[in-house]
């Protein structure tokens, strides 16, 4: 059954997915809530589901991760056995920090990081490739970041879940 949101439960959801390391008492404050109810909100919404989680953005570059690419994969069956196999293999890869099925000519978006292009090619070529029911691979290497904006638009008018 879905939960149905206030609008103090969109201000806190957009608190936290701003800084979710505040404190209890900071995000109270933020919210004009004191703190029990505040947390009593914050538990009911993880209970709902929907906060999944709490998670640090890391400066990849900064940690010697230059290298971004997008991989569009077509599979050459997409029964569902044969999905759920490719899905399980990608979760083993290391270098795939997020993965999309897709309707439409490719089956699968991947955004894979790397130190650098012989790790991504070595990964393209000996992993991904290699995979079986991989029909195609195409990869498209980023220039650089535009816009990084994780989590949902939460803009204040959101209501009864919409």
């Amino acid at each position: 059954m879905p939960i149905e949101l206030d609008a103090t439960d969109w201000r806190i959801l957009k608190e936290l997915q701003a800084d979710g390391r505040m404190t209890n008492i900071a995000l109270a404050n933020r919210i004009g809530l004191s703190p029990p109810p505040c947390l009593r909100r914050v538990r009911a919404l993880e209970e709902a589901g929907l906060i999944t989680g709490y998670t640090a953005l890391l400066d990849e570059v900064g940690l010697g991760f230059a290298l971004t690419a997008f991989v569009m994969v077509r599979l050459h069956n997409q029964a569902e056995t044969d999905l759920r196999t490719f899905e399980n293999r990608v979760l083993s890869w290391p270098l795939v920090r997020e993965a999309y099925m897709l309707s439409g000519e490719s089956d699968f978006m991947l955004r894979c990081v790397a130190r650098d292009l012989p790790e991504f090619q070595d990964f393209v070529l000996t992993g991904l490739t290699a995979a079986p029911n991989v029909a195609s691979v195409k990869t498209f290497l980023t220039i650089q970041r535009t816009k990084r904006d994780p989590g949902v638009p939460i803009g204040g008018t959101e209501s009864k879940g919409t």
